[in-house]
């Protein structure tokens, strides 16, 4: 697979585990204590961005960066990544017939749960590969993974404006 194509899904499918952890729990919490449709949905697009920008705050932090960096970086890496996501997969939940209402027990919800975060996949993979092209999105961030793990036959010398090392700015 071409590196950069590597990278782009290594970064989507980072993206899809945050925001599929944030989704889940905030649908089960919000069908377990009774809220609306629209109040569960708020709750699970915020858990998603939560736990996307965690799951890349966590390594940055324990790679020495400050807090506040870590959180700059992982602002300008994740938020366009996250926000395709968010929008896709609530767009795909909403079409299938049954699955916003089917309920957490249901195999229709699940069933739509899996679909519409493929699709969002789909949707934020180009999405990435387009910042990573121009040194943003995930390309922010590798610099701060620790002996770049993952990144095996990715040029790190080719992202326009990336400077290893240097907070960007």
């Amino acid at each position: 697979m071409n590196p950069r194509n590597a990278l782009a899904a290594s970064a989507t499918l980072h993206c899809l585990t945050g925001c599929a952890i944030g989704e889940i729990l905030g649908l089960m919490i919000g069908t377990a204590a009774g809220f609306s449709t629209a109040a569960t949905i708020a709750l699970a697009v915020g858990l998603a961005f939560f736990f996307g920008y965690l799951l890349s705050l966590i390594p940055i932090v324990r790679s020495g960066a400050g807090l506040a960096v870590a959180v700059k970086v992982v602002l300008l890496a994740d938020t366009l990544s996250i926000a395709t996501m968010e929008i896709v997969d609530n767009a795909v939940m909403a079409l299938i017939p049954g699955a916003m209402d089917a309920g957490l027990v249901n195999p229709i919800f699940w069933l739509g749960m899996m679909i519409a975060l493929a699709v969002a996949f789909a949707a934020a993979f180009p999405v990435n590969r387009y910042l990573i092209d121009r040194g943003k999105g995930h390309a922010l961030t590798h610099q701060y993974h620790e002996g770049h793990e993952g990144h095996e036959g990715h040029d790190h010398g080719d992202h326009t404006g990336h400077q290893h090392g240097k907070e960007q700015s």
